[in-house]
């Protein structure tokens, strides 16, 4: 597989060719751009320091020694969280005083894969600026290293992720008493990854202590696909019935995807976390929520049931960020079941997200179906054209705008066209000659129907 480096961190497969695949090389020479970046920007003369953390992937060990190594040979301080999560290492480096984070976790992909994802001193994704200076650091080289009296120094850190959990039981939101009076029967499928020691450990600080623990052991060998899709949680999805379980928890590999199990079995829906949890927030002080172009339009719908507003960035997790500190948001997230809190943090926490979420489900004293079906339903579609190389994919889509000019489509990340009861989201790929179609609509015939039509029309200019 290609090695995919951007503006977030770098990506791809174990072993192979260097700069094809990842390899200790490109680690490495990744690492040394980061470091070099990081020595440019720090503001005053003092010793830098960089929080590092790993998901439980089994490449994790290696890729994490040859990241460390780099650093402290550049002279800079290491923070080792060792097995962490995503939200965990955003967390830690402002309260710690980093300048910055890195963590070892390709996410959702395959167990071949591993990335290095890179924070900065608030402990959040980079720009598309700084991001694009790493490139080009990577490219240019020629980096220099510390005499060995200036080398940085590894200091671990053990205690993490309980920090982390005890920031969340604090919140004014999470009411751990109803949860605990709630007494929930909670499963929970972390595919083998450190969501296994994150969640069960908040869940017992919450009081849970009813547990169904499904595939919780950290060895990083992927029992499924570890993206939280239906498809690949067929095992949860018969756990939670069988065992009279209230509801199912599925994380991802570095616990920043967040999807639900209902007491029936049935998926409650990625798209519908962030509904969840913005109903609860939004019907305690109306405000602002935020999620990407492409996220489900339950969040609106739910949003003006309480008064509040909503607005939609360019997807991605550092455009929807920029858009709730612009709009003082009080929640948002992505469809993809990433919750992001900022009276925590502005980074998506599957663990603040289980905790509001346990808030919601005991005060409403509702079972997990109950709730989702207090919420409107809509049903989506993915669908691509295939273009030709050859063809102007940024003058079609600003056809596309211009034809439907009369509904006011959004144009900040490809374009989206809002109907009445249904919308149409265009992305061209960076990677190949194709654009990505994405619908929503009441039924999944209609969502199938939009994205068809969208399909066709497309592919009549190629």
């Amino acid at each position: 597989m290609p090695l995919i480096t951007s503006v977030s961190g770098i990506r791809g497969t174990i072993g192979g060719i260097a700069g094809e695949n990842l390899t200790p090389q490109d680690a490495v020479a990744f690492a040394s751009a980061y470091g070099a970046w990081l020595q440019s920007v720090a503001p005053g003369d003092h010793r830098l320091k960089v929080a590092v953390g790993r998901d439980a992937r089994p490449s994790g060990p290696a890729i994490q020694s040859l990241v460390v190594s780099t650093l402290v040979s550049m002279g800079i301080d290491v923070l080792d969280l060792g097995l962490s999560t995503t939200p965990t290492v955003e967390v830690m480096v402002p309260w710690e005083g980093c300048d910055g984070g890195i963590i070892l976790t390709a996410s959702h992909n395959p167990v071949e894969w591993n990335a290095l994802k890179l924070l900065n001193a608030r402990g959040e994704f980079l720009s598309a600026e700084d991001g694009a200076q790493i490139l080009a650091r990577v490219q240019a080289g020629g980096f220099e290293y510390a005499p060995v009296h200036e080398m940085g120094e590894v200091i671990p850190v053990h205690d993490a992720i309980d920090r982390h959990i005890q920031s969340i039981l604090v919140l004014e939101d999470v009411d751990v008493e109803a949860i605990r009076q709630a007494n929930f029967r909670v499963a929970v499928d972390a595919v083998n990854s450190t969501g296994g020691i994150a969640v069960p450990a908040l869940l017992d600080a919450l009081g849970v202590t009813r547990q169904e623990l499904l595939y919780c052991e950290p060895h990083g060998r992927f029992p499924h696909n570890p993206e939280p899709l239906r498809k690949h949680l067929d095992d949860i999805c018969a756990l939670v019935p069988a065992k009279k379980c209230d509801l199912g928890v599925v994380v991802d590999p570095d616990v920043d995807r967040l999807v639900f199990v209902s007491e029936n079995g049935e998926l409650f829906g990625e798209e519908y976390t962030l509904v969840a949890v913005a109903d609860y927030l939004l019907a305690k002080r109306p405000g602002h929520c935020v999620s990407n172009l492409s996220s489900s339009r339950a969040l609106r719908d739910v949003a003006a049931r309480h008064g509040s507003t909503y607005s939609a960035s360019a997807v991605g997790e550092v455009h929807v960020v920029t858009e709730m500190k612009a709009k003082h948001a009080t929640i948002g997230g992505e469809g993809n079941g990433g919750i992001i809190y900022p009276a925590l943090h502005y980074g998506r926490d599957s663990l603040v997200g289980i905790a509001l979420f346990l808030t919601h489900l005991a005060q409403k004293k509702m079972k997990v179906s109950e709730l989702r079906a207090s919420y409107p339903d809509y049903f989506m579609a993915k669908e691509k054209a295939a273009l030709s190389a050859s063809l102007d994919v940024d003058g079609l889509l600003a056809s596309v705008a211009s034809e439907y000019a009369v509904h006011e489509p959004s144009t900040i990340d490809g374009v989206k066209i809002d109907f009445e009861t249904t919308w149409v989201h265009l992305r061209k790929s960076n990677t190949e000659p194709i654009v990505r179609i994405y619908t929503e609509a009441p039924s999944q015939e209609e969502a199938d129907a939009l994205a068809a039509t969208f399909v066709k029309k497309l592919e009549a200019f190629s």
